[in-house]
């Protein structure tokens, strides 16, 4: 029987570590599955946008069509210290990704060098060495000889990746840059929704203090009517101290609102990184009704919140993570290598006489761990279904925030029709109340009876309008602002680096 060839040999070898090259122990990932329904429940009566089927895009503030809304959000992505700190933790995740997929390639060092070497008078027979040169001494003939030497090496050291522990590595800290992408653009997506929240907040501020200034001017004027019935002997003393002193309350409280106000702003200048102290809106009060939102579909979902992304993701990192632990059964392999010139003179450095080299290999395998390894496998499995129950949970607590803001919006509307002929009923009482006071029919109790309910009316109707504002903004956050996964930054888009304000920042 002939012997293989060495050249035979070589390929057979070749083929033998490609085979082990494209050993990859991670489990084949899917994403965890989970049933979303067919329609949203809280839908019935619900005034949808057209189409139906549309999602909200981009600037998703701009639906309710403010100008003011619109610079403070767009001051938001751009000044706003939390979101530069979110962006700079993904910047961080990217390139510990690309720190990662240095591992793949080979390590080339250099080191050029140059000893002197002057041997000890007294070292007899003994062989001095430092560095690459070395002398023997005889005796001390050449005690007074200096020794040059003049290296010139370069080194390289390769661990190839049979197993698939790093390419795992890669994998994992690719998924870790997407999550803290997605963690991004939710940092991003809350804080534009607590500014637009903080934003209708001052608005209706602005508006309940403008109640309560026209409260306080039609109160003086009952004052006034009081005062009047009194001098001309008709009302009594008693009814003017009534007036007087619920216009006074009400001025007290109509102060205390400038409370609320002022941190509303303060907030506001907060989110858009301005000082409080030089930040300021012209008061201006709140008319417009909430939008028309498109929902989409509730499938759709899943692809539209940045918070379910970086759930996701974590689970594909939990994924490639089990595959770095299972490649730790495997022994390691080590290349290395060594090419460079060596020579006592200078001018003969790079002569082909002073060349040299080496090449080694190296293996190492752990024998004894008291089962270290198996507890690691372990520990990567758990975190891996404790991040897909993780996910589950965060797809759950979507559908939960979309069924309760379509609920809070259908029943509110219905509330503030409601609440608008409470309104109407309380001034048509208040009116009558007034009339039959001036004729002498009922006391002035009667009257402040019927003031105090209309302004609790105002009141309310002024807090149920908020209510539909605040549950409109939180209706587009729940169905994930104008995001999609499709801006999630690609395998490439986390190891290509085009400097800090790249598209994460979009």
């Amino acid at each position: 029987m002939s012997k293989p060839t060495f050249k035979a040999v070589n390929w057979s070898l070749l083929a033998a570590l490609a085979l082990v090259a494209g050993c990859n122990f991670a489990p084949k990932y899917k994403v965890p599955p989970m049933a979303t329904p067919v329609a949203y429940k809280e839908t019935n009566g619900w005034k949808n946008a057209e189409p139906s089927d549309a999602v909200i895009k981009g600037k998703w503030w701009e639906i309710f069509n403010d100008p003011q809304l619109n610079a403070l959000e767009q001051q938001v992505n751009v000044s706003n210290q939390t979101i530069v700190a979110a962006l700079e933790n993904f910047l961080a995740a990217r390139a510990v990704a690309v720190q990662a997929r240095t591992q793949l390639y080979p390590t080339l060092t250099a080191e050029p060098s140059t000893t002197w070497t002057k041997p000890s008078a007294n070292a007899g027979n003994s062989v001095v060495s430092v560095g690459s040169s070395s002398t023997s001494g005889g005796g001390g003939g050449s005690s007074g000889k200096v020794f040059r030497s003049y290296t010139l090496p370069l080194d390289a050291s390769w661990e190839p990746d049979f197993w698939g522990s790093i390419r795992n590595t890669v994998a994992a800290s690719a998924y870790s840059a997407q999550a803290s992408a997605a963690q991004l653009e939710n940092m991003r997506l809350t804080i534009q929704a607590e500014l637009a929240v903080d934003f209708y907040d001052l608005r209706f501020q602005n508006e309940l203090i403008d109640l309560y200034n026209n409260t306080i001017t039609n109160y003086k004027a009952s004052v006034d009517l009081t005062k009047t019935l009194f001098e001309t002997g008709i009302d009594s003393d008693l009814d003017v101290a009534q007036a007087d002193s619920l216009l006074q309350t009400t001025l007290a409280q109509a102060t205390a609102l400038g409370i609320a106000r002022a941190q509303y702003e303060h907030a506001i200048a907060m989110l858009v990184g301005q000082p409080a102290s030089t930040f300021s809106l012209t008061p201006k009060p709140q008319h417009d009704r909430p939008p028309l939102i498109p929902l989409g579909l509730p499938a759709q979902l899943l692809e539209r919140r940045p918070d379910i992304a970086a759930a996701e993701r974590a689970v594909a990192e939990a994924n490639a993570s089990i595959g770095v632990a299972k490649a730790a059964y495997y022994p390691t392999i080590s290349l290395t290598g060594t090419v460079g010139y060596q020579s006592s003179a200078l001018a003969k450095l790079l002569d082909s006489s002073s060349f040299y080299w080496a090449a080694g290999v190296a293996a190492s395998e752990v024998i004894f761990d008291a089962g270290k390894r198996h507890a690691v496998t372990q520990q990567a499995w758990a975190t891996y279904r404790a991040n897909a129950a993780t996910y589950r949970q965060s797809v759950l607590t979507a559908f939960q925030q979309v069924e309760d803001n379509l609920a809070g919006l259908r029943i509110l509307e219905t509330e503030n029709g409601q609440q608008e002929v409470a309104v109407k009923a309380a001034q048509r009482n208040l009116y009558l109340a007034v009339e039959r006071y001036r004729l002498g029919i009922n006391s002035y109790l009667n009257v402040i009876t019927a003031q105090v309910s209309l302004l609790s009316n105002q009141q309310t109707d002024v807090s149920i309008r908020l209510q539909q504002m605040t549950s409109a903004v939180q209706l587009v956050i729940a169905l994930g602002g104008g995001w999609s996964t499709n801006d999630l930054p690609t395998s490439r888009g986390v190891f290509h680096f085009s400097g800090t304000n790249d598209s994460a920042s979009r």
